[in-house]
């Protein structure tokens, strides 16, 4: 098991903070916000001395979260392939094995056979960028998205048969969806699983817009998600991979990242063994 820091639990922080702080509080691995990422190499930092500062303190570069509306089709289809081709880029310098792709709502208006032509289309294009670079992508289903199943992302995997696209395994949007349950992650292929958000949270109430800074804002444990059971679905598939703790919440970005990010891992341990 690689434990990882995910940058959305420390997210008022830069990447270079993050990185302390996953060491510091006994991380074996980060998870970099894409939009923190980038901002820290346009303002003049280099994937070099970022990966020496992860180097030198013993830490791995899990996963890049993430590239996002991969949705974006027909005359935005080529701007998805820019964004595709520099992040997956810095991946290879970071020697990052894994991005994140989520599509969100720009085809939500579709039929499901036109989501399902269009993202396999997309991922298929993406994952032919990171066979240039040996990189792989891990599919995050967005629950309050048309794009939203557990079957759909297997679905495309299957279309695409690339060999570097597979699954990641997020507690909140398996249960939002009420889609997918702890026995179906456990029927899971484990060599399909190439990372795990673990996250608690709750579905919204009667009439609630979706909104991940509120139905997410829990620390696991305290949401209503069986954390105990979808962490233990996945470990009977032999996963062993990144489990990354992922913590949407206003709340908590206003504590002292230090303390949030050692109750995150605390909770990890507890949940992990």
């Amino acid at each position: 098991m690689l434990k990882t820091l995910h940058g959305i639990s420390v997210n008022h922080s830069n990447v270079l903070t993050q990185t302390r702080i996953a060491h510091e509080t006994g991380y074996d691995a980060v998870e970099f916000l894409h939009n923190k990422l980038l901002r820290y190499l346009d303002n003049g930092g280099t994937t070099k001395a970022l990966k020496n500062t992860i180097d030198g303190y013993g830490l791995k570069t899990a996963c890049l979260n993430a590239l996002i509306d991969i949705e974006r089709h027909g005359e935005e289809k080529q701007a998805l392939l820019r964004d595709a081709e520099r992040l997956t880029s810095v991946a290879a310098e970071l020697e990052c094995p894994t991005i994140q792709i989520l599509a969100q709502h720009g085809i939500d208006h579709e039929s499901d056979d036109i989501v399902m032509d269009i993202m396999t289309e997309n991922i298929a294009s993406i994952a032919d960028i990171g066979l240039k670079y040996g990189v792989r992508y891990q599919i995050e289903v967005i629950a309050h998205t048309k794009f939203n199943t557990i079957d759909q992302a297997l679905e495309v995997i299957r279309r695409i048969n690339k060999g570097n696209v597979g699954l990641v395994i997020d507690f909140w949007h398996m249960y939002a969806t009420g889609k997918t349950t702890p026995d179906d992650v456990a029927k899971l292929d484990k060599s399909l699983i190439y990372g795990v958000h673990f996250c608690d949270g709750r579905r919204p109430y009667s009439g609630e817009a979706w909104n991940e800074n509120v139905q997410r804002a829990y620390m696991p444990g305290e949401g209503n998600i069986d954390i105990q059971a979808y962490t233990d679905a996945v470990k009977s598939t032999g996963f062993d991979g990144a489990w990354s703790t992922e913590l949407f919440s206003p709340k908590y970005w206003e504590y002292d990242l230090v303390d949030v990010a050692r109750l995150c891992y605390e909770n990890l341990t507890k949940y992990t063994g």
